[in-house]
């Protein structure tokens, strides 16, 4: 019996993903089998001890984030923060999914005393002693919470948050649309197989060549929720994604399922399930609707470039030596995180001609 590399039937994320799959007679839909694989507690990809986060494979990491490529990031993004939190008149800063800390800690050291409190909501316990550790200086300021309160209100930071969220996967063949999901193959080895369903993509896509795409249910509903408990603010969300047209474009037939693993990059989440990293692009008309549908306006969204231009960063990268200029340079060139990136922003009550979107505003392609 062949099971994925790495793995083995006495692996204990294996026999929970057995278990789940006897339970469900045999088939996962593939948003179940993801937050397994990334979530399930000590074990999941964001749950267990693996390094992840690095500027180098040779740390043991998977990728690098903005925060970790350079501090003028979040030194940066800091002009957009204090503005939101003047506008709003709150003095508490919420950041969703921290990873090692150092968005946290670059944010803290830009704005000082403009923040009363730094919260941050994570579900890895491992992650968050990481964050304690770098975070350390701050003292009480910071504090961690396993879950969003019932009322909250201060402004929200999400550094590619949303794309670790579990998609559903539809795929259309011979012109019919299934949903993908999760099987134990006959050798043993995870598999994917379809079902036929009711899903489908918001936008109907053009053709009849079979084509494979995610919806996102759980992120949006996790904009829905935010919407509903954020009582005062506004929030900032930055990941790779594109708008709903792009998203869903006939040539874009494969999806955009990614896994990471030693900084290197494969399309193949059913192996080394647990020890490397599963994502998919954001579809921002999607969080842009979700968070109107919920009550939030959209202050605006453009790419990470812009956004990061706009906020200031020509004038950070002046007075940082020449190491941090050339490595601050990948943030905003086109063909690295500059265009693939974006930022939406949203706040509760009337908008603002927010800093960040001064110019390049897209919110019309949404």
């Amino acid at each position: 019996m062949n099971l994925e590399p790495g793995a083995s039937r006495a692996d204990p994320l294996t026999r929970i993903i057995d278990a789940a799959l006897e339970r469900a007679g045999g088939w996962l839909p593939f948003d179940r089998f993801m937050a397994m694989a990334l979530y399930t507690p000590g074990l999941g990809y964001y749950a267990n001890t693996l390094a992840k986060f690095g500027t180098m494979p040779q740390s043991g990491s998977d990728f690098v984030t903005a925060p970790e490529l350079t501090p003028l990031f979040g030194r940066t993004l800091a002009a957009a923060v204090r503005e939101a939190l003047e506008r709003t008149g709150t003095r508490e800063v919420w950041e969703f999914g921290a990873g090692s800390g150092a968005l946290a800690g670059q944010l803290l050291a830009t704005l000082g005393d403009a923040v009363e409190r730094y919260t941050i909501v994570d579900l890895s316990g491992t992650l968050r002693a990481r964050q304690q550790e770098a975070l350390a200086p701050w003292g009480d300021k910071v504090q961690w919470l396993g879950e969003l309160p019932e009322r909250f209100e201060g402004v929200v930071v999400g550094n590619e948050v949303l794309d670790a969220m579990p998609v559903k996967l539809l795929a259309r063949s011979g012109g019919r649309w299934f949903e993908r999901g999760v099987v134990r193959a006959a050798d043993g080895a995870l598999a994917f197989a379809d079902q036929p369903t009711d899903l489908r993509p918001p936008l109907a896509i053009e053709g009849e060549h079979d084509y494979l795409t995610e919806i996102h249910p759980q992120a949006e509903a996790f904009i829905a929720t935010l919407a509903d408990r954020l009582a005062r603010g506004a929030a900032f969300f930055l990941d790779y994604g594109f708008p709903e047209a792009e998203y869903f474009h006939p040539q874009r037939h494969m999806g955009t399922v990614m896994c990471h693993k030693g900084h290197q990059a494969d399309g193949n989440p059913l192996v080394e399930v647990g020890r490397k990293d599963i994502t998919a692009h954001v579809n921002f008309t999607g969080i842009a609707l979700a968070g109107q549908e919920a009550g939030l306006q959209v202050l605006g969204y453009c790419n990470q470039a812009r956004f990061l231009l706009n906020c200031g960063l020509l004038a950070q990268m002046e007075q940082a030596d020449s190491a941090q200029r050339a490595t601050a340079t990948h943030l905003i060139h086109e063909h690295e995180m500059g265009e693939l990136f974006k930022v939406i922003g949203f706040a509760v009550g009337e908008p603002w001609d927010a800093i960040g979107f001064a110019e390049g505003d897209r919110t019309h392609t949404l």
